[in-house]
Order: C-alpha cells, then sequence, then structure tokens
C-alpha cells in the first residue's frame, strides 16, 4: 500500500490508478469492512485522525481531481463527501524519501514524467509541510 504524499499529478498513469485503488482499500480497513491490510503501518498517519475515513476521502478528493483532470473515469460513489479545508502535516523528509522513490519506478514506467520531480515537489492538496525527516510509519 503506497498513499502517497506527493501531489498525484506526479503520478503516471499506472501510479495514479494504483493510488487510487490502495486509498480505497485503506478507506475499507478504517471503516472495518475487510480483514486484510489492518496492520499496514501506512495507516497510523489516518488513525491518528479524529475522523479517520474522513480523512482518507479528504485524500481520495485529491486524487480524485487529478484523475478527472487527466479525463479519466474513476468511481466517484466510493467517496464520501469530502472535508476540503482538513490539512494533515506532512515532512519534508517524508516527500523526499516519496519523491526519491517515484522517480525509481518512474524512470521504468514512465521516463518522460522524471523532469517535475528534479525539484521539491509539492504536496497532495491534503497537506501542509512541516519539518522533519522520513515519518515513522514508512517502511524503508
Amino acid at each position: 500500500m503506497r498513499l502517497w504524499s506527493l501531489h498525484p499529478r506526479y503520478l503516471d498513469a499506472a501510479g495514479l490508478v494504483a493510488c487510487w485503488r490502495e486509498a480505497l482499500l485503506a478507506r475499507a480497513v478504517l471503516a472495518g469492512s475487510t480483514s486484510g491490510y489492518r496492520s499496514h503501518p501506512q495507516l497510523a498517519r489516518w488513525r491518528a485522525c479524529p475522523d479517520p475515513v474522513g480523512a482518507v476521502d479528504a485524500y481520495l478528493s485529491g486524487v480524485l481531481d487529478e484523475a478527472l483532470r487527466r479525463g479519466y473515469r474513476f468511481d466517484t460513489a466510493k467517496v464520501g463527501i469530502p472535508d476540503r479545508t482538513l490539512r494533515l502535516p506532512v515532512t519534508r523528509g517524508q516527500l523526499e524519501f516519496e519523491r526519491r522513490h517515484l522517480l525509481c519506478k518512474l524512470r521504468l514506467r514512465a521516463p518522460h514524467l522524471c523532469a517535475a520531480l528534479e525539484r521539491t515537489p509539492e504536496p497532495h492538496p491534503l497537506f501542509t509541510v512541516t519539518e522533519g525527516g522520513v515519518e515513522n510509519w514508512e517502511i524503508r
């Protein structure tokens, strides 16, 4: 499971579809409607929120916005009404970790997208950047 802190615009088609699918899985886990992946470390970020499912809905809305911008037809009925004012912190170290991780994937799948990640990327609209290293929940 990879729920990117990077803005979805940096993802290639495969990455955006996978992000959508994995965020829906995270939503299902947090809602208690599936038994798999309950112990996944990335879920810690969402469980720390007062409304974990609502936070994932806000995340999914950012992914959905990018999908719609590209002309994709993701099922909007799978997402609750997002709180578009919600902001969660993400550290600079986490963004840098994800930037490097995504670059490795894009070099193989979509090298033409690598240039956008040569500089510090913008976060997903849900996140506000704070100082700090790689998040504790990150699998390294």
